[in-house]
């Protein structure tokens, strides 16, 4: 099978192994070492893709991440298939499936092309917000013709097949670029005893290198690379990750990338196709090198109009020259590379345009004597040809670029490649804040002050020559092993020299003219990927749109999956002198992760499917399993529900294990319990503020329970907090809200206390917690504590000791939540079963028992304890709740939740008040939330009065009881108030006082 644009020999692909691929249904052919652009170009194909909103024909701009044309859609089904993936980045594998995601009925046919000729002038920047507002109705089909006609891909319409990971890495170094400064940093850090991890984007190390002609001390560039890479490889503390691109710089050196590990194989391989890698550095060293600028002129657009350095990419590292006949367009002297690249290639030079005046440096020497015309003073201002380059028109320009001089003339030729300069890639840098700054002698900018621990180094500080480059990287990986002290091999220190070729300055030209004003000229295109023309800008700047960023938004221009990366400056440029203001003044947009496009897959990694939602399981949970528990879920966790015996119904199991509690012991798996570990010499400071009650004299070893409320003084969770000693306390909360309350703990202290010095962590998951409950539970634990004094003098209510239970260290904590007497063991969470198998056999003689959740909630709201989250609904406050015995009077400062109580609405003596109910009929259970009304013969709607929060059947007690928040209910014990259910009936019952059981609390004090 031909490949046209193929050379015979050279490059870094395989001839051995051939590969079939399909483009648009028709077959080709390329090589291992391909990217689907190097294919096609081999192949012929001019034509990848129709453009954002006019559909003109597009074809290949570039060779890497900074492609906007070639954006395609990969896979063979509805399963497999990936949108808007750039050919220049996507490897070739066998039987690979690719189509253009935009051309109706096809690429090469496009019916849009019609509407974007005749609405091309309708279609200014910002034309959909002129257009599209009137009628409203139609919102839903304007979006839905104008998603079509954008030509974007594909969402795949099966669920994805593919596994995705994710992996953290805590290093010394990060070095994102793996290009010749990168390289040069990571190799001065070999055998440095520092951990290293090295990123790239591309699938091979070497960046740059790959593609150039350079020497290094004489021999080729790959032969220092090859060896470099063979060392770091060779170092254990190492790890080299090539196909992964660093997306996002977060603060405190934290970087997210994502390895394509099967992309480049196949489809629905084994294994993770891609990963996510979040690296947590010490110090970072970007070396993301720099993108060559296009230059803007009319028709620009057309396939075959390429930049420099892809030309020298394809020819030099594919084996691809695409195209017979080449016009280079140049600011610069580099893009020389390029003519001289396509001559030796075999395939003709037209002529080198270059819009200096002179150009007598070593590089257009060595073109001149290779017979390759070079043209000074002259551009090229318009492009003829429409699916390919037919011919390039030039005329000569003045100094500075405003202007044509003379006549135009016609060079025959189908393709044009351009370079307007060097664009240092700052996207990662400004991530974490960082500004750049505009320099002119590199006509780029640059990173900016950071508080990051960062360096950079090479291209990305618009540092280019090769020599140079590799001494700056080095540089820069000296600098930061010696900050963390790593044992540096001084042999590693040097780099080798280039045979960099002395260089001309480059000319700062951003816009070519034409022979008629901008507006009226052919397209001028800035941003190909979002269609932003030279035009467009101007516009948005007469329009009054003056400030960069805005003019960004109104035209689009550095949006989508493109981020500015050849039309910012360029664009910037346009604007600045459209404003009458130089680049610096104009400034330049924020740069925000993502870097490049990234998959919903890598972010969501193993988290989908049943592990969206991940479970969690105690220590204990195969016990209960083969005991017989049955489950629900609080929060993440599986938490036995009760434990029921063979022909045993549900509520006979509660009866059991309800009675067995008040009459014996019973024994809870409470591990769940949220706990959170709180340190600092200001952690009691901190607790004053957070909770309604007071902290500052609350002894070591003594515990005590606290509300938290919201902001709007409504209750938001509960628990009981301990003090472990005068800096360190753990707090307990519910099970469901643990997580809830460790970031609100965090967001006040990182937002509005950030002066106190207090510390948390969430220890949920280290510890193991069983309850011990009932009039037994103290001879129970008397037999596994070894001769420890746990009687009422020497172990108190609401306190807590350090105690070996069963031989396991542990803290057992003397609260109640059953109103009995009770222990809460907490051991760390590997003993966890081995302590709660203990003291299962420790409990035979006194028939412990186990229960669950429900059982438990019997036995609490027996007392009226109250569920955070149940029983409160984030509108009731401690008061509603006949709390006040907890709302501290005398802090000294203003608590959480405070200032809230004074509201008018919060001192309405027709609240929600919280208290107990009992049925008329003591047999019959209220269901939760049934609403209760005053008079049940009241007409519909009812006036709803309050509802049932928790309601059950007590076989304590032998009746049902319930609790639940009435209006003004504390000052209406006694009365009655009745419940219509769905099913027609109506329950009456009287309100109580919310604690049924035991109200002096004598059983859990004894």
């Amino acid at each position: 099978m031909s490949q046209k644009n193929r050379l015979d020999k050279g490059g870094r692909i395989d001839r051995r192994a051939a590969m079939q691929f399909t483009f648009n249904g028709q077959q080709y052919q390329g090589f291992q070492g391909d990217t689907i652009a190097s294919a096609l170009l081999a192949n012929g194909i001019d034509v990848v893709g129709r453009s954002f909103k006019y559909s003109r024909p597009r074809g290949i701009l570039g060779a890497g991440a900074e492609e906007p044309n070639a954006i395609l859609q990969v896979g063979s089904n509805q399963s497999t298939t990936i949108p808007n993936i750039r050919a220049t980045q996507a490897e070739l594998y066998p039987n690979l499936q690719a189509t253009s995601v935009a051309g109706w009925p096809n690429v090469d046919f496009d019916m849009m092309e019609a509407v974007g000729k005749v609405g091309g002038a309708m279609m200014p920047p910002g034309f959909y917000y002129k257009t599209f507002m009137q009628p409203q109705s139609l919102w839903p089909t304007y979006e839905k013709y104008i998603r079509k006609a954008a030509g974007l891909g594909k969402v795949p319409g099966t669920p994805d097949p593919d596994t995705y990971d994710k992996m953290n890495h805590h290093c010394e170094v990060l070095i994102v670029g793996g290009g010749a400064a990168g390289l040069a940093a990571a190799r001065t850090l070999c055998g440095a005893g520092l951990r290293v991890v090295l990123v790239d984007e591309q699938n091979e190390f070497g960046g740059s290198m790959l593609s150039t002609t350079l020497t290094l001390d004489g021999q080729p560039a790959t032969a220092w690379l090859a060896e470099t890479l063979e060392m770091l490889y060779a170092d254990p503390d190492f790890t080299l990750l090539p196909r992964t691109t660093a997306f996002g710089y977060y603060d405190q050196n934290f970087v997210g990338a994502v390895e394509r590990r099967t992309d480049h194989l196949g489809e629905s391989l084994p294994g993770a196709r891609q990963r996510l890698h979040r690296i947590r550095a010490q110090k970072v060293i970007l070396a993301t090198g720099s993108l060559e600028r296009p230059l803007v002129f009319a028709n620009n657009d057309v396939p075959g109009c390429m930049l420099a350095s892809a030309v020298s990419t394809y020819i030099q590292r594919y084996a691809v020259v695409p195209g017979d006949r080449l016009v280079l367009m140049t600011t610069n002297d580099h893009a020389y590379h390029a003519a001289i690249d396509w001559h030796r290639a075999g395939r003709e030079v037209v002529a080198v345009i270059d819009t200096r005046q002179q150009a007598e440096s070593e590089l257009p020497t060595r073109a001149r004597e290779l017979g390759i015309k070079v043209i000074t003073g002259h551009a090229v201002i318009n492009v003829q040809g429409k699916k390919r380059v037919k011919a390039a028109e030039i005329a000569p320009i003045s100094e500075d670029g405003s202007k044509l001089t003379g006549k135009v003339m016609l060079l025959d030729c189908d393709t044009i490649a351009s370079s307007g300069g060097w664009s240092p890639v700052v996207h990662l840098s400004c991530h974490s804040g960082s500004k750049p700054v505009w320099r002119d002698d590199i006509a780029g900018f640059v990173p900016g002050a950071t508080l990051q621990q960062h360096l950079n180094a090479g291209g990305i500080v618009g540092t280019y020559k090769l020599t140079e480059v590799l001494a700056e990287g080095a540089g820069a990986g000296l600098t930061v092993g010696e900050a963390l002290g790593g044992m540096l091999v001084e042999c590693y220190f040097s780099t080798p020299i280039a045979n960099d070729p002395e260089e001309a300055p480059a000319m700062a030209l951003y816009h070519v003219p034409h022979t008629r004003p901008t507006s009226r000229a052919p397209k001028q295109f800035v941003d190909f990927q979002n269609d932003v023309t030279a035009a467009g800008i101007e516009l948005a700047t007469r329009e009054g749109f003056e400030s960069i960023e805005h003019v960004k938004r109104y035209t689009a221009m550095g949006f989508g999956t493109d981020q500015g990366k050849t039309s910012n400056i360029n664009g910037m440029a346009i604007a600045a002198k459209s404003l009458n203001q130089t680049i610096e003044q104009t400034g330049t947009t924020i740069f925000r992760p993502m870097y490049t496009p990234v998959t919903f897959g890598a972010l969501a990694g193993q988290d989908a499917g049943h592990l969206f939602d991940p479970a969690r399981f105690t220590a204990m949970h195969l016990w209960h399993i083969q005991h017989g528990a049955t489950f629900e879920d609080v929060g993440q966790w599986k938490r036995p529900w009760y434990f029921p015996k063979e022909g045993e119904t549900m509520q006979q199991t509660l009866n059991r294990e309800c009675l067995a509690t008040r009459q014996s012991v019973g024994i809870l798996d409470a591990s769940t319990l949220g706990k959170i570990d709180i340190q600092g010499k200001d952690a009691r400071e901190f607790l004053n503020r957070v909770y309604t009650n007071p902290w500052s004299k609350l002894a070591p070893g003594r515990c005590r329970y606290g509300i938290m409320c919201k902001e709007d003084g409504m209750i938001f969770d509960d628990g009981v907090t301990s003090c472990i000693d005068d800096n360190h306390f753990i707090m307990t909360t519910t099970s469901g809200g643990a997580a809830a309350v460790l970031e609100w703990l965090e967001l006040w202290h990182q937002t509005e206390w950030p002066e106190l010095e207090v510390y948390f962590a969430s220890v949920t998951d280290h510890w193991s917690t069983m309850t011990v409950s009932g009039p037994n539970s103290r001879k129970l634990l008397e037999k596994l504590v070894d001769g420890h004094d746990v009687s009422n003098e020497g172990f108190p209510y609401m306190s807590w000791q350090s105690v070996k239970v069963a031989g396991v260290d542990a803290r057992v904590f003397r609260i109640s939540f059953t109103g009995e007497l009770s222990f809460e063991i907490n051991v760390q969470a590997n003993y966890g079963l081995y302590v709660w198998e203990q003291v299962m056999a420790a409990g035979k003689e006194f028939d412990i028992t186990p229960y669950g959740t429900e059982t438990m909630h019997i036995l609490r709201a027996e007392k009226g304890f109250i569920i955070a989250g149940q029983d409160t609904d984030g509108s009731v406050s401690p008061q509603d709740m006949d709390m006040n015995w907890i709302v501290g009077k005398n802090k000294a400062f203003s608590y959480i939740g405070k200032r809230s109580w004074a509201r008018p609405d919060n001192l309405r003596d027709d609240r929600k008040q919280f208290v107990g109910l009992l049925t008329t009929d003591p047999k019959q259970v209220l269901p939760e939330g049934a609403q209760a009304v005053r008079d049940p013969n009241e007409s519909i709607p009812m006036t709803m009065v309050g509802h049932v929060t928790s309601s059950y059947y007590s076989a304590c007690l032998g009746h049902s009881i319930a609790l639940g928040v009435i209006k003004g209910g504390l000052s209406r014990i006694g009365e009655k108030v009745y419940f219509p259910l769905a099913d027609g009936t109506t329950v009456e019952a009287e309100i109580t006082s919310s604690v049924f059981y035991d109200p002096k609390g004598e059983r859990q004090n004894v």
